[in-house]
């Protein structure tokens, strides 16, 4: 057991170290500390989900599932510790580290290793837990293998055809802004979620030629007409839109949901035909494992 700091809080580097890793039946590595309120059922259903080939790509990562993950440096910490930022984690639920506690929290391990150190706590059932696991795991397998040719084919149509709405903002931002658009719908404010580009203004943009691209489509159809194509925008929009598929290709294998849970306020959600035909390539190019299956079915209207 990894002795507290105080009160509870662990190094994550410490957890690394002292607490048995496993391996799910499909492969995947992982452990859990402290209470995480996790039935190992639903933990197993949950990991197992993770088709191989996909599996075999996070060979770096272990997935540790523990109470809280904070994104803060509490006073517990020594100075010597607090100046190289450690990782910290909670071993139960508490009002004042919840506070500071945030989704998930990678840490580097050493050796080419990485912890992904998910807040079970913070989930407020299974579906939410699933789901910030799931695209911790996509977007890890799309930084490993890149977005197949076939997804950015259909995707990029799509985006032509202005097909309604996205699958998050990241996907919304980025398609809007490949296709020299501002990606503000409304009176939405312009914040970006990644990181990477949070301190960058996306109004009064400008698309030089040496980034771009000029297209044309038929007459009498939806597609974007003489419009000019950013493409290094594209590239983000295909990997935030493949990583969100294969998300949501893996909560659809793990339980049965609702698509509208996804909705969130700051972009409209994809139409569900154009997410079917998204989710279709992914089930083709990642197949179930054994136990599970892939099925998109449509509510009918009253």
């Amino acid at each position: 057991m990894a002795e507290s700091l105080q009160n509870g809080l662990v190094l994550a580097t410490q957890v690394a170290r002292e607490t048995p890793v496993r391996r799910s039946a499909n492969g995947l590595s992982f452990a859990t500390f402290g209470e995480t309120g996790v039935p190992d059922l639903d933990l197993d259903r949950m990991l197992e989900a993770v088709p191989a080939p996909i599996v075999a790509a996070l060979k770096a990562n272990t997935y540790y599932f523990v109470p809280l993950a904070l994104r803060e440096k509490p006073e517990a910490i020594d100075a010597k510790a607090r100046k190289h930022d450690p990782a910290v984690v909670a071993d139960a639920w508490t009002d004042e580290f919840s506070d500071a506690a945030i989704c998930h929290r990678n840490v580097e391990l050493g050796s080419g290793h990485r912890g992904i150190f998910i807040s079970t706590r913070l989930m407020g059932d299974r579906f939410a837990l699933s789901f910030e696991f799931f695209i911790n795991v996509a977007h890890a397998f799309v930084d490993e293998t890149g977005v197949p040719q076939a997804f950015s084919d259909l995707v990029w149509q799509q985006a032509l055809d202005n097909v309604r709405g996205e699958t998050s903002f990241d996907a919304w931002e980025s398609r809007h802004l490949a296709q020299g658009r501002n990606p503000v719908d409304d009176d939405r404010r312009p914040a970006s979620r990644r990181e990477q580009r949070s301190a960058r203004t996306l109004t009064g943009r400008a698309f030089t030629a040496a980034s771009a691209e000029a297209a044309t489509a038929d007459a009498g159809t939806n597609q974007v007409v003489n419009a000019v194509f950013d493409k290094k925008e594209r590239k983000i929009f295909f990997e935030s839109s493949f990583a969100d598929a294969v998300a949501i290709y893996l909560l659809s294998l793990a339980l049965d949901f609702d698509y509208a849970e996804l909705r969130e306020r700051e972009y409209p959600l994809l139409t569900p035909n154009a997410l079917a035909a998204r989710l279709r390539v992914v089930s083709e190019l990642y197949p179930p494992n054994a136990g599970y299956d892939f099925a998109v079915r449509y509510r009918r209207r009253a």
